[in-house]
């Protein structure tokens, strides 16, 4: 089930943080990962959870690990010297990207989720409440990979935390928004709870797949249940209740029930 867009019928005003977000991530992996390529920048500023939970720096040789799934081996590169405080890579990480299918689909929720919920409470609420939710999936990540003994020295990057924390606080604003998505080979319009209701479902699934000994095939999905939980529990805490409603005189922007 993949989002294509929302009703936006309701918007009052120009996601300029959330349309600013995608450019600043879009730039970070083309500009300073090399699309990927630039194993140095992404393995020293990744977030590693030994480094969190200890706070102090890991360098690490690189080495030849094999894929428990496929039993194909690889080189895994090491870990860098980072030139910040490892606590800071809890939020410069998730402008990060492992590839071009990992931000393409990131960006995209972004872009058809994170307009609404920064119209209803403000541009600089938003970009705290999308950077608060970030910091929390990935210490949610950290958590849950030192409880389950998982290797610790494996780095973590990607916006996926920050975005399912707008998933969750869209979900409690707009339950009933209608949503285009693309089922199988199908274009149809669901309520809000059904799109973003699936995709949580399939992050516990995943998740529980994980903890019961499975492979996550490289996905935190801890930190997409944390992001998640903590933008559901505290988006009340940064709405702004009783603003009032657009009156259609007041529209600034052409009226679209669909944005393409």
């Amino acid at each position: 089930m993949i989002p294509l867009g929302d009703d936006n019928s309701d918007r009052r005003s120009r996601p300029i943080v959330t349309w600013a977000l995608i450019v600043l991530n879009v730039l970070v992996f083309v500009a300073f990962q090399g699309c990927g390529s630039n194993d140095g920048f992404t393995w020293a500023l990744s977030t590693v959870p030994q480094e969190i939970l200890t706070g102090k720096d890991l360098v690490t040789a690189d080495r030849t690990v094999t894929d428990p799934s496929t039993g194909q081996r690889y080189v895994q590169p090491g870990l860098g010297v980072t030139p910040i405080s490892v606590y800071l890579t809890l939020i410069v990480s998730m402008f990060m990207h492992g590839g071009f299918a990992h931000i393409a689909g990131n960006m995209l929720f972004l872009f058809v989720f994170g307009d609404n919920v920064e119209d209803r409470i403000g541009r600089v609420r938003f970009l705290l409440f999308y950077l608060f939710c970030g910091v929390v999936a990935s210490l949610a990540h950290v958590f849950v990979s030192k409880w389950t003994g998982q290797d610790l020295t494996v780095p973590s990057l990607g916006a996926s935390g920050a975005i399912s924390g707008v998933l969750g606080a869209y979900l409690l604003l707009f339950p009933k928004k209608r949503v285009r998505v693309l089922l199988f080979r199908f274009i149809v319009a669901v309520p809000a709870w059904v799109a973003v209701g699936v995709w949580f479902l399939f992050q516990i699934v995943n998740g529980l797949g994980i903890l019961g000994g499975g492979t996550g095939g490289g996905v935190a999905y801890a930190a997409h249940v944390g992001g998640f939980v903590a933008g559901l529990a505290t988006i009340k805490l940064w709405d702004r209740p009783g603003r009032p409603a657009r009156r259609p005189e007041q529209r600034r922007l052409p009226p679209r029930y669909w944005r393409p």
